[in-house]
């Protein structure tokens, strides 16, 4: 009598947890926001980049997840050899961080970068720069998130002839979004 019992509240729970499931899904599919912000739909003017990352980089994704919440289009990309891609397009060492980012004209974007500066970045180009760069891993940033912890952090300007300067120095998280 036990067994038919465990029987039946086995069969309940997977049915119970399979529609939960599909729940959660169908209504992840209908929504128009992504982690509570709203997500462009506009194809015509969203921003475009190409994510050259490690197929197994989870703060790379949670960057991915930043920027298609604040309207990018992102392609990932998982080239051989990482570094070489990003010497390869003029991103010297000491910039590196997990992922690089290239917009469609060949602007690039190195590691955890809000995504309201990179749009700032691209309005006003300077004419003298190769993209933007926040080397290393801040806590805080944008895919660096450790509950309520936060590191300022600089965000630099990369110039052609391989120096930098500071583009914006970001002191609080709200300011990143």
């Amino acid at each position: 009598m036990m067994t038919f019992f465990y029987t039946m509240i086995s069969r309940r729970l997977i049915k119970t947890t399979f529609l939960l499931l599909a729940m959660v899904a169908l209504g992840a599919c209908s929504e128009d926001t992504v982690y509570g912000q709203s997500v462009a739909t506009d194809t015509e003017t969203a921003l475009k980049l190409e994510v050259y990352k490690s197929p197994t980089c989870g703060c790379c994704q949670f960057w991915i997840d930043h920027a298609t919440a604040a309207g990018v289009q992102s392609s990932i990309h998982h080239p051989e050899d990482l570094t070489l891609e990003k010497l390869q397009r003029g991103i010297s060492f000491q910039y590196h961080s997990c992922h690089t980012s290239v917009s469609e004209d060949g602007y690039v974007f190195e590691g955890h970068i809000p995504v309201k500066l990179i749009k700032q970045f691209l309005a006003d180009l300077p004419a003298d720069a190769i993209g933007l760069a926040v080397p290393g891993m801040p806590v805080g940033s944008p895919g660096m998130e450790v509950g309520s912890r936060f590191a300022p952090y600089d965000v630099l300007m990369l110039h052609k002839d391989g120096s930098s300067s500071l583009y914006h120095r970001v002191q609080t998280a709200a300011e990143q979004y």
